[in-house]
């Protein structure tokens, strides 16, 4: 059959067939319809004089999980190839890759496909090859990926859109294009119907493409992408989203895991902490005991309660929501991708903290889900378990007005609630318009305070400049977190690699730390530190410390905001860890040595009985003119050599935050006991300085308790004292 017209290479030559395919196949009724209407397509398209062929990549591209550079026309003859245009700061593209992992698992390069990720940056930062190697670890992309940093692939098709998949057949030829997301049943049909057409014409090759995993080159992390960190002000701990690792960490302040729920894998699963999964958890938020989770790639929220040790779900159904409205109860109510949250309160003047406040990145709105029954600002009274748009009218758009549901975001990433007079709103790091917004607790209305520009269609107003309002310029910022003891704003300046200060006041917007490169520097400076991609951060500390998730270093970073002083958290597992997943194949992090001048106390002999507690107090002077050194965790940790059973369930471990309330250090004895006689050491480790901080220094000292066990009931046993002058 002769080409309908003269073709050039892009993808408006197959525009026109497509069209009416897809009009055909909305009458079609059967499968078996639908099938034969796209082998009626294939067998048109291939009928054509003139293939309408896909370029070969350029040369000097960089490449991701291959061995080598892959030709268009060499590596993939024989192959139907699916190329999918994306970046991956967009949600929309994040959106796709669960449909391309499913295809990956119904068809192998064996069968003929082959997926192709051409990575087409919107910002500058997403051009750089260490950001996309990122991207596809945090993503888990397998198959192979392209960097197009100049775009050329995408401007010789003539792609328009993020994401935009363009299926090719044996012979480069293009034979379809999906354009957004969305399309999973349509790339599934078009695949295996393209797959079938081939193999019926010995078209089809079973040659193997040769992939190298670039994960496959890192060595295990204790965090892997950690997306968000809160702090739970009750109990001195803080809650990492370790969002690479689908798990939620509880871990005390000196970096030390208490719980760990979830992981290595993603997942989606309710109940006990060691059976539940999450899938790439980003915002968390705890209160008495209870953290909610944002559980992204899952679209749902999560409520993990410590005391019981299980998860639940509050919200969302585990598919991705299309709603923009909302109003049903909260585990019927479909989301989309949920990217942070933050505790409020309804109407009455009590802080109540009964609205959990969501970015919903998916659909670029705010949305609330009623812990109790409450009010929303111009809303009348909801039942508890409700949940509903707030604000955003679900077009992607950088567009303030006073009515919230005529605003638009553009992607919310990160929430932080000032609830005092008289700021009285919802900060929002809109990522995608690169911009930081408020939303009135009042009345809803949601106004500009830094970044972007005044069309709210311009969604590449960014940049990295210090000013006021508009003036000032952003990158992607995914975090922020508000000061009520300054009264300043911090925000995560995501793809600037800073950190940032926004004095809401004055929109005044200026850089706190971070030099801009993406690197993994710390020095005793906060501006000559780096970061790479900071996701999340909170204040703590009554406004002394700020916590930073520096996402794509895998760490969490400390900066002391009144020494600006900067030092990452030693995140590490307890021997005994009260509750766990697997720990991905992480080395046991040893104990720290004693110095081999550090005193060894043996204390006088105690008779206990299985089932008896025994208590320790520490009563330990510093040198006149010291103090404990600020940020460096001291600790005491137990030790039972030989008779390792004794400190089975018990807590081994623990910080020392103040020499003036020293802690208490319990031991239950269990009740099986292995044998009548054993040795209980418990070590400490002092951190301390001179006052001036001139001079700093560790001490170490280990109390050894010889225990008797009798099965006789002896009186109550006085604490022991530990004492020592250093």
């Amino acid at each position: 059959m002769a080409a309908p017209g003269a073709r050039g290479s892009s993808l408006a030559g197959l525009l026109p067939a497509q069209t009416s395919l897809e009009y055909a196949l909305l009458d079609a009724v059967t499968q078996e319809e639908k099938d034969s209407l796209v082998y009626q397509y294939l067998q048109k398209v291939d009928g054509w004089e003139q293939d309408l062929s896909v370029p070969e990549f350029p040369e000097g591209l960089e490449w991701l999980n291959t061995e080598e550079p892959i030709s268009v026309y060499k590596d993939l003859c024989g192959k139907v190839v699916i190329l999918d245009f994306f970046t991956y700061c967009c949600i929309n593209c994040i959106h796709v890759l669960p449909d391309l992992h499913a295809l990956e698992h119904a068809y192998s390069d064996k069968d003929g496909l082959l997926i192709v990720g051409v990575h087409s940056a919107k910002f500058p930062n997403e051009k750089v090859l260490d950001n996309i190697k990122s991207a596809v670890l945090r993503y888990n992309i397998t198959h192979p990926v392209v960097n197009d940093a100049d775009a050329s692939l995408w401007q010789e098709l003539e792609v328009s859109c993020w994401p935009t998949l363009v299926i090719l057949g044996p012979r480069g030829n293009m034979l379809f294009s999906l354009i957004g997301e969305g399309h999973k049943d349509k790339l599934f049909l078009y695949t295996s119907i393209a797959l079938q057409y081939y193999k019926d014409r010995g078209q089809i090759r079973n040659h193997k493409i040769e992939i190298k995993l670039y994960k496959d080159s890192l060595p295990p992390s204790p965090l892997l992408f950690p997306g968000k960190v809160t702090v739970d002000h009750v109990s001195n701990r803080l809650v990492i989203a370790d969002t690479g690792h689908h798990r939620i960490l509880v871990v005390l302040k000196n970096g030390q895991i208490q719980y760990s729920i979830g992981g290595p894998n993603p997942g989606r699963k309710d109940g006990v902490f060691s059976e539940s999964t999450f899938n790439s958890p980003q915002g968390v938020a705890i209160r008495n005991n209870i953290i909610y989770v944002a559980d992204t790639e899952n679209h749902l929220i999560r409520k993990i309660d410590l005391e019981a040790e299980m998860v639940s779900t509050v919200a969302g159904i585990g598919i991705q929501g299309t709603d923009k409205e909302g109003g049903a109860k909260g585990e019927e109510q479909p989301i989309s991708s949920p990217w942070d949250v933050v505790f409020g309160t309804s109407g009455s003047e009590v802080q109540r903290d009964d609205i959990l406040w969501i970015a919903m990145a998916g659909i670029h709105q705010i949305w609330a889900l009623l812990l109790d029954s409450g009010r929303l600002p111009k809303k009348n009274e909801l039942q508890k378990g409700t949940c509903l748009r707030f604000a955003g009218s679900g077009n992607e758009e950088n567009r303030n007005n006073a009515y919230p549901h005529k605003a638009g975001f553009a992607q919310p990433s990160g929430l932080s609630l000032a609830s005092e007079e008289p700021w009285r709103c919802l900060f929002v790091a809109d990522s995608e318009s690169s911009t930081v917004r408020a939303v009135s607790l009042r009345d809803g209305a949601v106004r500009h305070l830094v970044g972007g520009e005044r069309d709210p269609m311009n969604l590449f107003a960014y940049g990295d400049v210090d000013g006021v309002g508009m003036d000032a310029k952003l990158q992607h910022p995914l975090g922020v977190t508000w000061d009520k003891k300054r009264n300043l704003l911090y925000v995560a300046d995501s793809y600037n690699h800073k950190i940032k200060v926004v004095d809401p006041k004055t929109k005044n917007c200026t850089t706190l730390a971070g030099t801009g490169d993406a690197s993994n520097v710390i020095t005793s400076s906060f501006t000559e530190s780096t970061f790479n991609e900071p996701g999340g951060l909170c204040i703590g500390e009554n406004g002394q410390l700020l916590y930073v998730a520096d996402t794509n270093n895998h760490q969490i970073k400390v900066m002391d905001l009144e020494t600006k002083t900067i030092s990452v958290l030693p995140v590490f597992r307890p021997e005994n860890a009260v509750v766990d997943g697997p720990f991905l194949g992480e080395k046991q992090k040893t104990l720290p040595k004693l110095p081999k001048s550090a005193p060894n106390i043996r204390l006088p002999p105690v008779a206990a009985s299985p089932g008896q507690t025994l208590q320790f107090k520490l009563r330990l002077d510093l040198p006149s003119g010291t103090k404990l050194t600020e940020g460096v965790p001291s600790c005491w940790f137990l030790t039972a050599e030989g008779n390792e059973w004794l400190l089975q369930g018990q807590i081994p471990s623990g910080v020392i935050e103040s020499i003036s309330s020293q802690p208490a250090i319990s031991l239950q004895i269990p009740g099986d006991c292995l044998s009548l006689e054993a040795v209980l050491s418990i070590s400490v480790f002092l951190y301390y300085c001179s006052t001036d901080s001139n001079a700093c220094m560790m001490k170490g000292i280990m109390f050894s308790q010889p225990l008797q066990i009798t099965s006789a009931q002896p009186g109550c046993i006085a604490p022991v004292e530990l004492k020592y002058v250093f």
